[in-house]
């Protein structure tokens, strides 16, 4: 079993089809494909099954996956290790994180970080939250941010905050009053919500989850996979959607989304910062989990701002 071919059996599980893994590494599709069958016959089994909706792992490939992801992670601690003896003045920090984050302010930790730790580089990327705790696994991020604790027991997870949901329309939507404002106001209007599968798919799930519990199912859906194209939607008076409070700071000072103050369709949901159980001792890495440990939303959750 070679190191590349293990890269080539992770990339396909990551991005569930060939192609996109060979966009991944900057190969050829048939490069893949031959690293991929190589694996395959080395092992003795199949570790993919191809179907219509893309490429699964088979219950091999699922038994490969743990050890796949502590050798590649493994093989880059040693590169890391060899370069920080090298130069200890000069760590490159990875952090991957849930899409959605990135519009909070989460942002401002980081910038606060790169002030007080000029030398040391912070390589941000986004992916979904399943997706943030097996690139923490493979070592491809020193430390992530994601919806939801993660059970693995290669993880560590540690609670960061309560993201506050609300739900938010434009200002010139024909609703009542905040007083007078119900759940039932809202019989009618589309809900503007992320795709099952996206980054922001916990918010679609929490969207359902209090609209079965307030009897409000059936109404019409409008998908779009960016947080920002939706605020942008709801702005234009297309429907109505459930975001993060620290999301729509400017658009609430602007007046250009209106919170809409209904308590049966408030709800939270829990960000973890995680790390792996094994991660190597590093000072740059635990000041950055303490820049993101300590910051926290600038908004109170129960004095919701109005414009």
């Amino acid at each position: 079993m070679e190191l590349h071919q293990v890269e080539a059996f992770l990339a396909v599980h990551r991005t569930g089809g060939f192609s996109n893994a060979a966009t991944m590494l900057h190969l050829s599709q048939s490069a893949v494909s031959r690293r991929i069958a190589m694996l395959e016959e080395t092992l003795g089994v199949a570790l993919f099954d191809r179907e219509r909706d893309g490429v699964h792992l088979t219950s091999a490939g699922a038994c490969l996956l743990p050890h796949a992801l502590a050798i590649t992670a493994a093989t880059r601690d040693a590169v890391e290790a060899v370069r920080t003896h090298v130069h200890p003045a000069q760590v490159s920090l990875r952090l991957a994180m849930v899409g959605t984050l990135a519009s909070t302010d989460l942002a401002q930790s980081f910038i606060t970080f790169r002030r007080e730790h000029p030398d040391n580089r912070l390589v941000l990327r986004t992916a979904r939250s399943a997706e943030v705790s097996q690139l923490v696994l493979a070592s491809e991020a020193h430390l992530g941010l994601r919806y939801f604790p993660d059970p693995n027991p290669d993880l560590v997870w540690i609670p960061c905050r309560e993201e506050a949901l609300v739900v938010i329309c434009a200002p010139h939507a024909n609703l009542p009053k905040d007083e007078n404002l119900t759940a039932k106001d809202l019989v009618g209007i589309p809900w503007i919500t992320f795709p099952l599968g996206s980054s922001g798919e916990p918010f679609a799930e929490s969207i359902k989850l209090l609209l079965r519990r307030n009897g409000l199912m059936g109404g019409d859906w409008i998908v779009i996979d960016s947080l920002t194209a939706q605020k942008r939607m709801v702005e234009a008076g297309f429907g109505i959607s459930l975001v993060p409070i620290t999301s729509i700071e400017e658009e609430v000072r602007l007046g250009s989304l209106r919170i809409l103050p209904i308590p049966e369709l408030e709800s939270t949901i829990p960000v973890v910062l995680v790390k792996r159980k094994n991660l190597p001792d590093n000072a740059a890495i635990s000041a950055l989990e303490q820049h993101i440990l300590a910051s926290e939303p600038n908004w109170d959750t129960h004095k919701k701002p109005h414009p």
